[in-house]
């Protein structure tokens, strides 16, 4: 009786040493859009309070991030800032059925740096006028979705042709954003919620919703991702509270 005794409490203590040792849940690694930064940074904040890992996040292009994701980067969760970066991954079959939605829209804005005041027309010749006058920057028109929604606009608006040659392009919208924070370029196109995350830029126009393709920032989880935190994670996003996180930032509920 002694021995069977004394052979339960060394499995009871072993059993809890097992469960003391073991590692704790890994987080979760998000590639996500650089524009969304202080957003998704404060989601993975509420996520942790709640008892969970923070997620890690790095922040690139949406193209950069593709690119990374196609080249077996292992992550987790993917947050683009457009659909067309989410489809090229949807093709070769590296995200994960089921797991995709739409999360935040946007809008685009012209800003300027802080303390200057120009009206910004945003119609064709006088639009032309005043952003070709001198360096624009922008997010890569040919391969970033800020650029490529910047791009859209102005040809919408006939005035890209006089614009371009003047076009400084950037490796990403937060990158645009600091050119124009420096003073090294007048005025910028970024997105709204960029604009309101810099105290050093004011906006000076806001394009119409119309004259660009609805922005749409989808998520999902990744084919490879094996983490079990990584959809919990998704899932708090696009709930209710995690929905109201971006919404103080300045985005929107997605347009179709």
């Amino acid at each position: 009786m002694f021995a069977s005794s004394f052979r339960r409490f060394i499995l009871t203590g072993l059993t809890l040493l097992a469960i003391g040792a073991a590692p704790p849940p890994s987080a979760p690694l998000v590639l996500a859009a650089a524009s969304l930064q202080e957003s998704l940074d404060a989601a993975a904040d509420a996520w942790a309070r709640a008892g969970h890992p923070r997620p890690v996040i790095s922040f690139a292009a949406s193209s950069a991030l593709a690119r990374q994701i196609e080249a077996g980067a292992p992550a987790d969760l993917f947050v683009s800032a457009d659909e067309e970066w989410m489809d090229a991954l949807a093709t070769k079959r590296l995200v994960a059925a089921g797991t995709r939605a739409d999360l935040v829209g946007n809008r685009l804005v012209v800003v300027e740096p802080a303390g200057r005041h120009t009206a910004i027309p945003l119609n064709g010749a006088r639009l032309a006028r005043v952003l070709g006058g001198g360096p624009l920057a922008m997010a890569d028109p040919d391969s970033v979705p800020a650029g490529e929604y910047g791009k859209a606009a102005l040809e919408k608006l006939g005035a890209w042709t006089t614009i371009a040659p003047h076009v400084v392009r950037a490796e990403n919208v937060r990158a645009a954003l600091a050119l124009v924070e420096r003073g090294a370029a007048p005025f910028g196109i970024v997105y709204l919620t960029d604009a309101k995350a810099s105290s050093r830029v004011r906006v000076a126009g806001v394009f119409p919703a119309a004259s660009h393709p609805p922005i749409v920032y989808p998520v999902a989880r990744l084919t490879r991702s094996t983490n079990p935190q990584a959809e919990g994670f998704r899932r708090f996003l696009l709930s209710s509270a995690g929905r109201a996180v971006f919404a103080r930032f300045g985005f929107t509920a997605p347009r179709r």
